[in-house]
């Protein structure tokens, strides 16, 4: 076998590899700009025992994802801070939506009215009884219609005040940092070791 399409080869499915495991929901890490795995967690001290927390996830990071890492950004600050329990003040979950629409991968510039009679087109087997058909892009598109694909990512945020001492029992909106922490952290998805 040629050397070259053994080199070409190896090279493409380390790429593909490469690609592949780049490429997942965002993991519980301080927050990330720009990469593969863009978001993460960050929080800021407004006062004492007050603090903003955020969690940010990219496209595959589900909303439960996204706001239990919130929450256990919240234990974790609750218990770096020396204290024992947190209240949520204020919490909301942003959902970012855009909307693309992907034409017809085989009607390209190359081959629009521009370029004369030359274009691509398919044979393919119909269904049932159909036979044989053509695909031509002059004639409409059977099965590879513009497709429309909606990208969302969620960011959640909550701003707590933490505490010290036992959680009051009464009140829904206490969490015990302790007890947060021991039940959500078997959920929890670190970055990949480098």
């Amino acid at each position: 076998m040629n050397r070259t399409i053994v080199a070409t080869a190896t090279a493409l499915l380390l790429l593909a590899a490469g690609l592949s495991a780049c490429v997942g929901p965002t993991p519980y890490q301080p927050f990330v700009k720009g990469s593969a795995n863009a978001g993460g967690y960050s929080e800021t001290r407004i006062e004492s025992n007050r603090w903003r927390v955020s969690f940010s996830g990219n496209a595959l990071t589900s909303r439960e994802t996204v706001e239990g890492y919130l929450l256990f950004r919240a234990a974790e600050v609750t218990l770096q801070n020396g204290d024992d329990w947190f209240a949520i003040v204020d919490r909301q979950t942003d959902r970012n939506a855009r909307t693309y629409v992907d034409p017809d991968p085989f009607y390209h510039p190359w081959y629009g009215p521009g370029f004369g009679y030359w274009r691509p087109s398919w044979r393919y087997r119909g269904r049932g009884f159909g036979g044989w058909q053509t695909w031509d892009p002059l004639y409409g598109d059977p099965f590879f219609a513009d497709r429309v694909d909606t990208v969302q990512n969620f960011e959640a945020s909550a701003e707590i005040i933490t505490h010290k001492g036992a959680k009051p029992a009464d009140d829904p909106r206490a969490f015990d940092a302790h007890a947060v922490v021991e039940n959500l952290k078997p959920k929890i998805q670190y970055p990949a070791a480098k």
